[in-house]
């Protein structure tokens, strides 16, 4: 295909493979400020759309973490109940438009812990998403 094609027109310079090793270099950066606090408004309804009905709920769910996976750059990530039962209580079809949580950075405390650090993600109740930012918590 044109990729293809154009991969190999293209000088090695200009390819992609050195822009992973500097995710990796930002990647460790944030995980060493350690123990942070945010607030995200989180948009379902972009994350949702062209879901079937049945698979809206928990798509959400899982689009929650993988959003905080992202932002927080850690594999565990823990949802609280209140954030579930947020997203679930219009049903399983009709998943609030947006969400605003707390994601939280934390040390696992473990002994056996595979990942040294996880994410806690908590709901913040607003009475409207209008003009919010991006806020860091300190604690």
């Amino acid at each position: 295909g044109f990729w293809r094609l154009l991969a190999l027109l293209l000088p090695l310079r200009y390819q992609a493979a050195p822009v992973a090793m500097a995710k990796e270099k930002g990647k460790k950066r944030s995980a060493l400020q350690d123990v942070v606090t945010r607030e995200y408004t989180i948009n379902l309804h972009k994350r949702v759309h062209g879901v079937g009905f049945k698979r809206r709920a928990p798509r959400a769910v899982n689009e929650i973490k993988k959003f905080a996976q992202k932002m927080m750059s850690t594999e565990d990530v823990r949802v609280a109940s209140s954030v579930n039962q947020k997203v679930w209580s219009k049903g399983v079809k009709n998943v609030p438009f947006r969400i605003r949580v707390r994601l939280e950075r934390k040390r696992n405390d473990q002994d056996d812990a595979k990942h040294k650090l996880y994410t806690h993600v908590s709901l913040v109740e607003v009475p409207s998403f209008k003009g919010l930012q991006t806020v860091k918590v300190d604690e």
